[in-house]
């Protein structure tokens, strides 16, 4: 994951809200589909980011367009190994590539468990679906 983030090179600002925001993914053809649920009307906060190599190399939102740094969706993707994991299964999978199963941990309760993703985001600041369930809070 530090490697995709010295490669994006965001802002703290960008990285922040990256980790902040309640973004929801989906896969579409081996890219990602963004939506931002912070948002009164998600549906109009929405954005494919196309997934290059393992790195996501563009999104349709317009600060990506815009701006010269990675925009907070991109971001987002790269702090979540398991998104650019699945999509590069995906990937693999619509080349004419073969799905391996994947080792599952068994025996975890949901508390000792880490939410998928924070496991690699700053200890600073947690994830939205953290917060969402309560086990995190927002710093002041």
């Amino acid at each position: 994951m530090s490697n995709l983030l010295a490669q994006l090179d965001p802002s703290k600002r960008i990285l922040k809200r990256a980790q902040y925001e309640a973004f929801a993914f989906s896969l579409q053809d081996g890219n990602v589909l963004v939506r931002n649920e912070s948002h009164a009307d998600p549906e109009n906060h929405e954005y494919k980011v196309t997934i290059e190599n393992g790195l996501p190399t563009s999104c349709e939102c317009p600060a990506d367009e815009h701006a010269e740094e990675a925009c907070k969706h991109r971001v987002g993707i790269a702090i979540r190994p398991s998104i650019i994991e699945s999509a590069n299964e995906m990937q693999a999978l619509t080349d004419g590539g073969v799905e391996t199963k994947r080792n599952v941990v068994e025996d975890q309760s949901e508390d000792e468990a880490p939410h998928p993703g924070c496991e690699h985001l700053s200890e600073d600041f947690p994830c939205w679906e953290c917060v969402r369930t309560g086990r995190r809070e927002i710093p002041e």
